[in-house]
């Protein structure tokens, strides 16, 4: 059948679009708040019926959610710089939200803290095959004694499978056991681990969050992360596509940064440091929120520095703060707040770019200077798309996307010259829904004909964005 609906149940919104895959062109779309009570189902049939067509229609459903705080993931590993930032990867890639990760052997401490996070899974990695054994057993025993319904995926040293079978033998959550995230030192392997975790998503989390009936219904059901990533991945390796780039979502709470390419050390004489990063990343800054978490923002920018940039004074900056820490639900009404917000947004996109991006590091040796980098270097990457909120749907999206350019003399490897895209119509979670579908070429015409470009340059004054105006719309 050439025509497919698709949904997605956000946090805030619960959208749906039908698509003819054919052509392929968007037939309908439409957008309602996300209900919670009873359920999801409300809001997504509203939805529906707003697009001219029923959750129960005839057509396949492809769908996605973050909803009730999206799949949250507690990441055990051992070495922090190693099985534990691995651990991490594999939670990232597979769509969920790493709501902490534990290194080293579990403490009382870490159990405290596991307690209080209630994961909704833990991933249980550590060593190398057939290296030690202890560390990954021992934290076992904790996670059971701790979270005995949580289900675990285990990742780690195969050797170990079987006193770690022992142990969770008793676990009143389900187990499932997976190839290591590291069988060898600096050697990747997420993908057996990350599909693990997109299994009890779909077997058990879904309906622990309400979410019966739209599993029952969809062809396909999958977080709304591991979506736009799968997106992410096909306009990265499409010919004709967008080649290296990076992708930012400046949301409330969080800012999530998407890229593609391989991020090797593009320059001679540079010594790459560190575990190998995947082609397709995403990383989340929990701190980095345009209104739940803007005491983040705040707590890392220079304020009279970035006043100077965007041409506001501190007053008018701490003045729109006040306002969004009594009412995280406050938008913008004026010259000053509106100037205000946007150069917020353009301060937390740079510090996620600047996190997510790798860096360089001048060390001296026997041989002279060296430089080592460490993460993935996006100096080439053609172009930055603003796929949520400010960098998406404000009135000044040219200043927000600018700041995740390069700047003279930054040892942060941000791309040096990119070109600058919008998803004002907020697909790209769609055409992640259609590329793992296996519709892959009516996913890209479909990104590639809706997003709009954002113009370039020097990054304009926040001053010069007239009240009200939404450009490109």
């Amino acid at each position: 059948m050439p025509e497919l609906l698709l949904a997605d149940v956000g946090s805030t919104f619960t959208k749906v679009c039908v698509v003819h895959t054919d052509e392929p062109r968007l037939l309908a779309r439409a957008a309602v708040p996300t209900t919670t009570e009873p359920d999801v189902n409300q809001g997504l049939d509203a939805a529906c019926r707003l697009a001219g067509t029923a959750l129960d229609t005839a057509l396949p459903l492809l769908a996605s959610s973050s909803a009730a705080g999206g799949l949250r993931i507690a990441a055990v590993g051992l070495v922090p710089s190693l099985t534990a930032k691995a651990a991490e990867m594999a939670a990232l890639g597979a769509g969920a939200k790493v709501v902490g990760t534990f290194p080293y052997a579990l403490n009382t401490d870490d159990e405290n803290r596991l307690r209080t996070l209630e994961p909704d899974l833990v991933l249980l990695t550590g060593g190398t095959d057939g290296g030690d054994t202890s560390h990954i057993v021992g934290n076992a025993e904790v996670i059971t004694r701790t979270l005995p319904a949580v289900p675990v995926v285990v990742a780690g040293n195969r050797n170990a499978h079987d006193d770690l079978r022992r142990v969770l033998d008793g676990h009143q959550g389900p187990v499932r056991f997976a190839d290591n995230v590291m069988p060898e030192l600096n050697r990747l392997n997420l993908g057996p681990s990350r599909d693990c975790i997109r299994q009890l998503f779909l077997e058990r989390i879904v309906i622990a969050k309400g979410m019966g009936r739209l599993k029952a219904r969809a062809d396909l059901l999958v977080p709304t992360p591991q979506a736009v990533l799968e997106a992410v991945r096909l306009l990265g390796q499409t010919a004709g596509g967008l080649g290296d780039f990076l992708a930012v979502d400046i949301g409330g709470a969080t800012t999530d940064v998407y890229s593609h390419g391989a991020g090797l050390p593009s320059n001679a004489g540079v010594v790459y440091k560190g575990l190998p990063e995947p082609i397709d990343k995403r990383t989340v800054e929990a701190d980095l929120g345009m209104r739940h978490t803007l005491s983040g923002v705040m707590a890392l920018i220079d304020l009279e520095g970035l006043c100077a940039e965007h041409g506001l004074q501190p007053e008018e900056v701490m003045a729109w703060t006040t306002r969004v820490a009594a009412d995280p639900g406050a938008i913008p009404h004026s010259t000053q707040e509106t100037a205000a917000d946007t150069a917020l947004a353009a301060a937390a996109c740079r510090l996620a770019v600047q996190r997510h991006c790798g860096r360089l590091e001048e060390v001296w040796g026997p041989e002279g200077r060296v430089f080592l980098q460490e993460g993935k270097d996006l100096g080439d990457a053609g172009w930055v798309v603003g796929t949520g909120g400010p960098a998406a749907f404000g009135p000044a999206p040219e200043v927000i996307l600018a700041a995740a350019r390069r700047r003279a003399g930054s040892a942060s490897l941000l791309p040096r010259a990119p070109r600058f895209l919008a998803d004002r119509d907020y697909l790209l979670w769609a055409v992640g829904l259609l590329a793992q579908a296996g519709l892959d070429e009516a996913g890209a015409r479909l990104a590639l004909h809706h997003l709009r470009e954002v113009p370039g340059g020097d990054a304009p004054s926040c001053r010069r964005v007239p009240e009200g105006t939404h450009r490109g719309e």
